[in-house]
């Protein structure tokens, strides 16, 4: 059997030599549009960052004033109930209140040169109510000034003042007014007009009585305008002008 004849390629020595040279150097890439690689910046991964939770004293805090302002609110709206009870099933009204009559027992200035006053006051209280009684305390406190001067003072009796009754009260009232020579010469000029504005304040704590509950302690402000013609001590005065303002507070 022949042999198979191989053909190997021979080197032609007398054709020039051509160093191989690679397509692309060697650390070096190209894109197809003959751009360098290396003008991509390179790939990095992006990781959204969590939300931040705020500081546990911060939601403590809020929760706090939250629970605050619910127990005012339920508290406010158990008031207005309770108001609103008593406001439909005793019909609350304001007592009443007038100044009848002053008389004055001493009015004069001692050789100490202070000015020595009595006064008894007829005060007439109304309690216009239905249903509501009115304990008066003790510890009242009732007072006359001219202008920033107060001449005398005194106190209510402790009584209790039923439904729609009407009491009349005489009440005596004494002061001493130190260095009083400017204010007794300032009484003399306003007398010549026949006319010297007066003051009554009273403070006076009650208890309110709602058919058989008796409530906490109250205090019943009443102010008092007076215009009479003389502080003319055994002498009848007579009251030109008179009107009362009340108000009350725990």
């Amino acid at each position: 059997m022949a042999d198979h004849q191989r053909i190997h390629p021979m080197h032609d020595p007398e054709a020039p030599h051509r160093p191989t040279v690679p397509l692309v150097a060697r650390g070096y890439s190209k894109s197809d549009q003959g751009n360098p690689a290396e003008r991509y910046p390179p790939f990095r991964r992006t990781i959204p960052m969590s939300n931040l939770k705020p500081p546990k004293t911060r939601s403590c805090l809020c929760r706090c004033l939250c629970w605050i302002l619910s127990l005012l609110t339920l508290l406010l709206l158990i008031v207005g109930i309770i108001a609103a009870i008593i406001y439909f099933v005793f019909q609350p009204k304001i007592p009443k209140y007038s100044i009848d009559g002053l008389k004055i027992t001493e009015f004069n200035l001692s050789n100490d040169m202070s000015l020595s006053a009595t006064f008894n006051v007829n005060i007439t209280a109304r309690n216009p109510n239905k249903k509501i009684g009115i304990y008066y305390e003790s510890g009242s406190r009732i007072s006359v000034w001219y202008h920033i001067t107060q001449l005398c003072e005194g106190s209510l009796p402790k009584f209790y003042q039923g439904h729609r009754n009407t009491t009349v009260l005489d009440v005596a009232l004494t002061g001493q007014t130190q260095n009083a020579t400017d204010l007794l010469q300032s009484l003399q000029a306003q007398q010549q007009t026949g006319s010297i504005p007066l003051r009554l304040r009273a403070r006076v704590p009650v208890r309110i009585k709602l058919g058989s509950l008796k409530l906490m302690k109250w205090k019943f402000l009443v102010r008092c305008n007076l215009v009479v013609d003389s502080l003319t001590a055994n002498n009848v005065i007579r009251i030109s002008s008179s009107k009362c303002k009340f108000r009350f507070r725990l």
